[in-house]
């Protein structure tokens, strides 16, 4: 490609896409255009749905329905409002619909926009107005047809009502007399209803309806709960009153403490409230009613258990009652004796004033475990507190002792730990000897040319050690401490000793053995003759190790793997 036909093809693209560019924005400005001519449109069709042919029509039936000056006043109220609307306030919204339209034919877009928001709820507004006016206006039209629909039902509900208080007559003698007005109220309303209907007395018409929905809706929750309430405040209460009146003092003359459960006052007050319900109920007031004396029932329900966790907690009572007083007393003599023992103990295992500090501790707080015993006691005596609270102090107190018995115990077996360590230290000095002896016994036994020097140095090293256990036993007092380092100290030593004496014997056996075993190839090969030679001095001097490597060294020249066979031989 030439460079001027690259530059014409240059050229050309650029124009196509400023072509391309131009026509884009030409077709979204129309769409735009086209958009807020469309807003303006909907709003003049909004603005004309709000004067609508219903409200002028329902204003004409108001006003053949009109009979009385409470009727005539509304209506002209609401030809009024009609007449604002269809004559001041849609005006002005035409006015400003043309001025929308003439800001869309000068272009002014952005003007355009802001307006079209505020015309936008102008409308919304207005519209709300001629809504709320046709539902008014409604109230009247429509009235009859509603009400008349409205009593069918009502008449239904209250044939319902008179059949059950028929059938069931004696459920409701208690109020018969309230009941039986009500009935006669009720009629009259019905019959007030006709009147008003008959002489188009629609805002009077309203009233009375509603008065018959309020009051056959409150015959139906009286005639719904009066059984209920009449079976709770007369039958069921009055019974639990009477059964928790002949449990509460049969309980108390057991010796058992009511006084916190309020019974009696509780009692008097469920007899207030009862009347108080039966007053409402006279009156044909039910509200909560049952619901009270449901409360009532289940408080009288709940003492039942209070009354059973009473019992339990005096039977548990009585059990803490016995085993912590005997409990308490036995570890109280253990802790006395201990008490008594502790100077000679501090003496005889060197313990500080800190050490043997819990033992008064642990003496304290039995003191106040066996106090707090006897108020609890006295209490039970003089019946100040009802046995849930006293078995809960003696659950306390029983938790305090188990502690204080745990710390009892853990004394008990640190000091008597002390004794034990002596004892066992003695015992140990006499292991510790036999065992020296042993391996003095095998030196003796064995005639070793020569015993290695490093036996006679920790032969001495044991023996101090030894005499080192025997003071630290023969001393008042004895340091536990010191005494179990001195042990371990000596035992070490001394199966230091009994080891290397017998690793000693057991090397030079073997020596001795291979040497012997050797002899018979002396003849055979001169260099086996030259490795036992070496071996024999080597044992003569002491050096037994080597004495045995040389010797095994020598006769595996003739005979391999003798090493197995001295092993096998030598166990």
């Amino acid at each position: 490609m030439t460079r001027e036909t690259f530059l014409l093809f240059a050229i050309a693209y650029y124009f196509f896409t400023i072509v391309v560019v131009v026509l884009v924005l030409l077709f979204m400005d129309k769409k735009y255009k086209k958009s807020l001519d469309n807003e303006i449109n909907a709003l003049e069709r909004e603005k004309n749905l709000i004067i609508s042919s219903s409200i002028l029509s329902e204003l004409n039936k108001v006003e053949v329905l009109v009979n009385n000056a409470e009727l005539k006043k509304k209506y002209r109220s609401w030809v009024k409002r009609f007449e604002t609307i269809r004559d001041k306030e849609i005006p002005k919204i035409t006015d400003e619909i043309i001025a929308l339209q003439n800001d869309f034919n000068e272009k002014e877009y952005k003007k355009l926009k802001e307006s079209l928001i505020d015309v936008e709820l102008k409308i919304s507004h207005l519209k709300t107005k001629a809504d709320f006016l046709l539902d008014e206006i409604r109230e009247i039209t429509l009235s009859e047809e509603r009400n008349r629909e409205t009593i069918i039902k009502l008449k239904a509900d209250y044939r319902e009502i008179r059949n059950v208080y028929n059938n069931h007559e004696e459920d409701f003698k208690i109020i018969k007399v309230p009941l039986e007005l009500q009935f006669e109220n009720v009629d009259k309303l019905f019959s007030a209803f006709e009147d008003a209907m008959e002489k188009n007395e629609y805002l009077e018409v309203g009233k009375i309806v509603k008065a018959i929905d309020d009051t056959i809706g409150n015959l139906k929750v009286v005639i719904n709960e009066t059984k209920s309430i009449v079976n709770l405040g007369s039958v069921l209460i009055p019974k639990r009153i009477e059964d928790i009146n002949n449990i509460y003092h049969k309980m108390k003359l057991e010796g058992f403490n009511l006084d916190y459960l309020n019974i009696e006052y509780n009692i008097e007050e469920v007899n207030k409230k009862i009347q108080d319900v039966f007053s409402r109920l006279n009156v044909l007031n039910v509200v909560d009613s049952v619901f009270e004396l449901k409360t009532m029932l289940d408080y009288f329900d709940s003492l039942y258990n209070d009354f059973d966790k009473e019992k339990l907690s005096k039977t548990l009572y009585e059990d803490y009652k016995r085993s912590i007083l005997i409990k308490v007393s036995k570890l109280e003599k253990i802790n006395n004796e201990l008490y008594r023992k502790i100077d000679d103990i501090k003496y005889s295992y060197d313990l500080s004033d800190d050490e043997v500090l819990v033992i008064g501790e642990i003496k304290e707080e039995f003191s106040s475990i066996r106090e707090g015993y006897d108020r609890t006691v006295e209490m039970e005596r003089s019946k100040t507190l009802a046995y849930t609270r006293l078995n809960k102090e003696m659950e306390a107190l029983n938790n305090r002792l188990a502690k204080n018995e745990e710390k009892l115990n853990v004394a008990l077996r640190t000091l008597g730990g002390l004794k034990e360590d002596e004892l066992r230290a003695r015992d140990q000095l006499d292991e510790i000897k036999d065992i020296l002896t042993q391996a003095k016994d095998k030196v003796r036994t064995y005639k070793l040319p020569i015993v290695p020097k490093n036996y006679y140095v920790e032969l001495s090293e044991a023996t101090l050690a030894i005499n080192e256990m025997i003071k630290e036993l023969d001393k008042r007092p004895i340091s536990i401490k010191t005494l179990n380092l001195r042990v371990d100290t000596a035992r070490d030593l001394v199966l230091k000793v009994y080891n290397t004496i017998n690793e000693t014997i057991k090397t030079a056996k073997m020596a001795e053995t291979a040497i012997v075993y050797g002899n018979r190839y002396r003849l055979v090969n001169k260099d086996v003759d030259l490795g036992l030679t070496k071996a024999e001095n080597s044992f003569y001097k002491g050096n037994f190790k080597n004495s045995l490597e040389n010797a095994i060294n020598a006769i595996n020249i003739i005979e391999p793997d003798i090493h197995k066979k001295l092993l096998e031989q030598y166990k």
